[in-house]
């Protein structure tokens, strides 16, 4: 379980997040809400690339407030960036096999591949660079994740800069992930039809949390135009 306690991350001056607190142990969990409100700034200091300025963080009941990033990691914790890195020289099977702790086999990598929807032997041995789309990307890093196994598992919006078959491709990948994860996904995201397959929706403005609830309790009111004007139904 994640739980964070008076979290607070001052920058230029101000408040980014103001004395957030939550506990986290759904499956799925959606962070939305206005542009601005504070959506990565809370899911960089989960991961560990931001530290807070006060509060603190417990994951299974362990303090990792000041832990690293690669700390974190160890422990079970992923993050996926808007934009993934691209690594020249680095081929699709190396990449997922770093990503799993262990060199797998064309057959091992093929199956997570596979899993995000993507033909196996166009990409097994493809290098991560500009020849691969945003929405190629995006599949390849989920699977990393897979590979990982990690207990918890945040997604900076996944959508951005994808084309809308890319995108509806990830929201069978991520109806699947929901369906057969052991741990839990947080997935930052203004898109209705994410939304409408979370467990649990959070609503950042300003720093804090405006609303929280389930999707049948918070995303009617997401929907009404006045309540989220960043919400979409489509990419």
């Amino acid at each position: 379980m994640l739980e964070l306690k008076n979290i607070t991350y001052r920058a230029g001056g101000r408040d980014i997040i103001n004395n957030i607190n939550l506990k986290i142990d759904e499956k799925f969990v959606a962070f939305t809400g206005p542009n601005g409100g504070g959506k990565s700034t809370l899911a960089k200091l989960i991961s560990g690339i931001y530290t807070p300025t006060d509060g603190k963080i417990f994951f299974d009941g362990r303090d990792i407030t000041d832990m690293s990033i690669t700390d974190r990691a160890r422990l079970g914790i992923s993050y996926a960036f808007q934009q993934p890195v691209r690594f020249k020289g680095i081929t699709v099977k190396d990449l997922v096999s770093v990503a799993s702790g262990k060199s797998l086999s064309v057959g091992e990598v093929c199956d997570y591949l596979s899993e995000v929807g993507l033909c196996a032997r166009d990409y097994v041995n493809r290098e991560i660079n500009a020849s691969l789309s945003g929405g190629e990307l995006k599949r390849i890093e989920i699977a990393t994740i897979l590979a990982r196994g990690t207990e918890l598992s945040i997604f900076d919006e996944p959508e951005a800069g994808i084309d809308l078959w890319s995108f509806n491709n990830l929201i069978a990948v991520f109806e699947k992930i929901s369906r057969e994860i052991n741990g839990s996904i947080i997935i930052i995201s203004h898109q209705e039809r994410i939304l409408n397959i979370a467990d649990r929706i959070i609503v950042l403005s300003e720093g804090q949390v405006k609303d929280d609830g389930t999707k049948d309790e918070i995303l009617p009111g997401l929907l009404r135009p006045a309540a989220c004007p960043a919400l979409t139904n489509k990419t």
